[in-house]
């Protein structure tokens, strides 16, 4: 998928910097629907066997840039290598390097599991007794072994997501593309999946995957790209970012009430602190050393506050991705509730 972009971004030999073959190599990203710029001049580096999610909240551009990156969409601009073969090219190659699993499951109710596997595997021409021996392996794999006679449509939603999840896995691609894969489904389901994806990623597989909950994506990524209206702010490692967060030091605490109300008082009465509410009864205070907790607590309790609870806690994924961007992390714990849980 190479053509010319208006970004003005200037490329070397196409690939010229790809560190492996196995890898994903994009340049100048972009996609336009109408006046709004969905993706804009996006950069991306996947390594081999690399564990690597696309983060931000919803409308953010994430599932535009996994539709761009398996061909389901089309560009306005960019050069896109999978695995070292230009995407304009050769599609049809670069496409059978490829497993995806889109957000919503594309299998057949009327289908058992098995049958369900077994046209997947169908449509990458694989022959009967390959592909039946493959479904069965891979029932047995995802836990749905005792599932493969039933039909699909009287799945749980977490039986569906793994399904789903074989399914793209059938033709055993070398990159693997998860777009919010445990989104809506119970907190059980959402574990035994993250399981299954570390698992692929520890046998070799790379995976892309998109997520909204910033939680996931500490557990499960090698490295991270933070999304924000369709660019990316920063990429780093998921270690080395929260090294980076080690120098804030920050403690919760839990209060009878008024957290919102005590917070501006507690940081006009010590300005070394950043005070907010995360909740109702539950204040957050940060400091680049570590805050004195007598003094706090006496603070709140003197104006008419009973403190429950205070705890230092450890800098997490979601503090350094409310730093880089400036979405409150209030915003995505909306978005997880309306989806309905997952991580």
């Amino acid at each position: 998928m190479t053509t010319s972009t208006a970004t003005g971004h200037r490329l070397g030999r196409p690939g010229a910097d790809l560190p492996d073959p196995a890898a994903i190599w994009v340049r100048g990203l972009a996609k336009r629907f109408g006046d709004v710029r969905a993706v804009d001049g996006v950069d991306i580096d996947v390594l081999s066997g690399e564990l690597f999610g696309l983060l931000g909240p919803n409308g953010a551009g994430k599932t535009t840039i996994l539709h761009l990156l398996t061909g389901l969409a089309r560009p306005d601009g960019g050069t896109i290598l999978i695995g070292g073969i230009d995407c304009s090219a050769r599609p049809g190659a670069a496409r059978r390097l490829l497993g995806v699993v889109p957000d919503e499951s594309n299998l057949y109710p009327e289908l058992t599991g098995f049958q369900n596997l077994s046209f997947s595997a169908s449509l990458y021409g694989m022959r009967r007794k390959r592909r039946e021996v493959r479904a069965r392996e891979l029932l047995e794999t995802f836990g749905l072994a005792g599932a493969g006679d039933r039909k699909f449509g009287g799945y749980s939603k977490g039986m569906k997501r793994r399904l789903t999840i074989a399914a793209g896995m059938i033709h055993e691609p070398r990159i693997l593309f998860l777009d919010e894969p445990t989104t809506g489904i119970d907190v059980a389901s959402a574990r035994q999946i993250r399981r299954l994806i570390t698992d692929l990623r520890d046998a070799g597989t790379t995976i892309v995957l998109t997520t909204h909950y910033i939680e996931e994506a500490q557990r499960l990524c090698d490295r991270v790209a933070f999304i924000v209206a369709g660019r990316i702010v920063r990429t780093d490692g998921v270690a080395r970012l929260l090294h980076q967060a080690g120098g804030v030091h920050a403690m919760e605490v839990a209060l009878s009430g008024g957290a919102a109300r005590l917070g501006p008082a507690l940081v006009e009465a010590f300005p070394e602190l950043r005070a907010r509410a995360l909740a109702d009864g539950l204040l957050r205070v940060e400091a680049s050393s570590p805050p004195r907790v007598g003094p706090l607590v006496r603070f709140l309790e003197d104006r008419g506050a009973q403190v429950t609870e205070a705890r230092r806690v450890q800098p997490s994924l979601e503090e350094v991705f409310v730093e880089v961007t400036g979405i409150e992390s209030e915003a995505l714990r909306q978005e997880k509730e309306k989806a309905g849980g997952g991580a």
